[in-house]
């Protein structure tokens, strides 16, 4: 495994912005953003509903809170990026606090579907200022006793990209002085909303980058059908061979070494937080899933027929599992292999360039 360094993610040629980060949610992804940003330097402070959980994150020296109206209200004074670190089904109600109390912090959020929670901001009319993120990063344990400095290390943080706008102009010429100063006016909106949804833009790739991940951008459908096959999919795989091994006894548990223990890690995740993921991106992972099952029966097919073999997927699992290890590495930490794009955000042609990126899986930075 190679050195990390942070420098060999961060790619982007931003200007110093160091304006606060307030977190929602303290939970392994929140939390440990929070020690990592605290580590760099950055004013991070947040909230939890747990008071449980703020007390021993203000015992380990960070500025956390149980008062959400409190926390929304100062972000708001200080002109926070505010970080949604709390399942799907906890969303609502967070828009509704901040569409109240922090009505301009432009807001992103690390949760692991996207499509629904864009819809949700839609609902709530904060598109203008809503930048979707997922870190793929985390361990099958959570709660603040779970987080860690340097979780996002050489991981890849996911941007979307669905309310991006290359440019703002208004045609008015011709136009009556009426329509005309209606369109100038419709165009000076247009143009703020436009730079507000950049700026924190550029923001959220500004604190990923700080954390040490690799920014990859992606429209909101697409990274859920990416992430049905390879983040939701092994959640129900592992479940299932966890059940099944558990399902021969004593001794097979006693016999099951690093290939078990490998393929069921992340059955150790908490259930609840397995079916939101899972049950949030039902039409993607179903798709995943009927693909998988297919070959699974081919491949059982093939096992009870004594004249027939597993050749088949034997190796185009290997091969496959090669494709990864050529891109990621074997092992995290390992050098990344990815295709890089540099953009110019909101200029002219920068949806092009990050469409090319997403088309191949590439990593961005900022010029």
């Amino acid at each position: 495994m190679s050195d990390f360094s942070v420098s060999d993610y961060r790619l982007s040629t931003l200007p110093e912005d160091r304006r606060p980060v307030c977190i929602l949610g303290l939970g392994l992804i929140g939390g440990s953003l929070m020690r990592d940003l605290k580590q760099a330097g950055w004013p991070v402070f947040g909230w939890n509903r747990s008071e449980k959980t703020v007390e021993r994150a203000s015992r380990d020296g960070f500025d956390a809170s149980a008062d959400l109206v409190a926390t929304l209200q100062r972000a708001e004074r200080e002109d926070a990026l505010i970080v949604l670190g709390v399942p799907v089904p906890a969303l609502a109600s967070l828009f509704d606090a901040i569409s109240e109390h922090a009505p301009s912090c432009g807001i992103t959020d690390v949760t692991s579907v996207k499509v629904e929670v864009h819809e949700l901001v839609e609902a709530h009319g904060l598109t203008d200022r809503f930048v979707g993120g997922h870190p793929m990063a985390g361990t099958a344990n959570s709660g603040w006793a779970a987080t860690m400095k340097g979780l996002f290390q050489g991981a890849v943080w996911v941007v979307t990209y669905d309310n991006a706008v290359e440019h703002a102009s208004a045609n008015t010429a011709g136009a009556g002085s009426a329509d005309a100063a209606s369109a100038d006016a419709a165009s000076t909106s247009a143009g703020q909303s436009s730079q507000r949804w950049l700026d924190t833009w550029i923001r959220v790739v500004g604190i990923a980058e700080e954390v040490g991940a690799a920014v990859v951008p992606a429209l909101a459908r697409r990274h859920d059908r990416a992430v049905a096959r390879v983040s939701h999919l092994p959640h129900i795989l592992a479940e299932a061979l966890a059940v099944t091994g558990d399902q021969g006894g004593p001794l097979a548990l006693s016999l099951a070494a690093s290939s078990f223990r490998d393929g069921t890690r992340v059955a150790g995740t908490e259930p609840a937080l397995v079916r939101a993921m899972i049950e949030n991106n039902r039409t993607a992972v179903v798709e995943a899933l009927d693909e998988t099952i297919a070959l699974l029966q081919q491949a059982r097919s093939d096992i009870a027929d004594p004249v027939q073999d597993m050749r088949g997927l034997a190796e185009d699992g290997n091969a496959a599992r090669g494709r990864f290890e050529a891109r990621a590495g074997r092992k995290r930490g390992d050098t990344m292999h990815r295709p890089i794009i540099r953009v110019r955000p909101g200029q002219r042609g920068w949806l092009n360039q990050l469409q090319s990126a997403e088309s191949m899986g590439a990593q961005i930075g900022i010029f």
